[in-house]
């Protein structure tokens, strides 16, 4: 026969056994989900950084090729203004006619 003391070991054997396979399961669980959590914000910031290159990429394709630059012309040039001296005189001269 058993005795009581060796039961009671035996029970408690079994408590902690079944007590830690438990915390065990559950730190596996828990382990799991930060993982899983943890892999989901990755793709999601991933997901973000394709979603903008696509829109600077579509937003480059969309905008027309640019005109090369010409220096700015100087529109008083292009009237006949260009404030020569001569055009000055001119028209002293002709005041004087």
């Amino acid at each position: 026969m058993v005795g009581r003391a060796e039961r009671n070991k035996d029970l408690v054997q079994e408590v902690v056994e079944s007590a830690a396979h438990r915390v065990g399961n559950i730190a596996s669980i828990i382990t799991t989900a930060v993982a899983d959590v943890a892999r989901e914000i990755g793709e999601l910031v991933t997901d973000g950084f394709e979603m903008r290159e696509a829109a600077k990429t579509a937003r480059d394709d969309s905008e027309p090729a640019g005109k090369p630059k010409t220096p700015p012309q100087e529109l008083d040039s292009l009237n006949g203004y260009d404030g020569d001296d001569d055009a000055e005189n001119d028209d002293t001269d002709s005041k004087d006619d």
